[in-house]
């Protein structure tokens, strides 16, 4: 995806819904920051970016250039993410994933959302553990990568929690 054909049409999304640069970007970043998105000189991360469709009222995709190019672009960050054990970045990414690529998504978010309850168990906090299994085998069953080893696991982990939790 172009930096500069993104700025340029985040730019223009906001124009057309006639707002400010102060207006925009509220209290999430700065108004700097902004401005050096619409020229090009920045690239919005995708919490970022994700912020600024949902305020301007403009999907994602719309935004883009060519749209698989920067679906594929996801895919790349998103399993960089999942190496990196950055589960919640791709978690992040779960309400703006392209619908082109969701079953690469569910996969991957199947696996962070595991991951995820791994840690919350291990630190004691059980119901965000339990939420996070459930999420994982919910994604574990989705698509043409649906995972039944990920689902098993998901279901023991789940397991574990309950018995861990009825045990405090």
């Amino acid at each position: 995806m172009n930096a500069i054909e993104l700025g340029k049409r985040i730019k223009e999304a906001r124009i057309a819904k006639k707002m400010t640069q102060s207006e925009l970007v509220g209290d999430f970043i700065t108004r700097n920051m902004l401005s050096q998105i619409e020229n090009g000189s920045a690239t919005p991360s995708i919490k970022t970016l994700t912020y600024l469709c949902e305020v301007l009222e403009v999907p994602l995709n719309e935004l883009m250039l060519n749209p698989t190019e920067g679906a594929l672009s996801q895919l790349v960050a998103a399993k960089r993410y999942l190496s990196n054990g950055d589960d919640r970045e791709i978690i992040e990414m779960e309400e703006c994933y392209p619908p082109e690529l969701s079953d690469e998504f569910f996969a991957l978010l199947s696996y962070a959302y595991r991951n995820l309850s791994k840690k919350m168990l291990e630190s004691d906090h059980y119901l965000e553990a339990a939420h996070f299994a459930q999420k994982s085998i919910e994604y574990a069953g989705k698509g043409i990568y649906a995972n039944d080893m990920i689902k098993s696991e998901s279901i023991l982990l789940l397991k574990q929690i309950t018995e861990k939790y009825n045990s405090v």
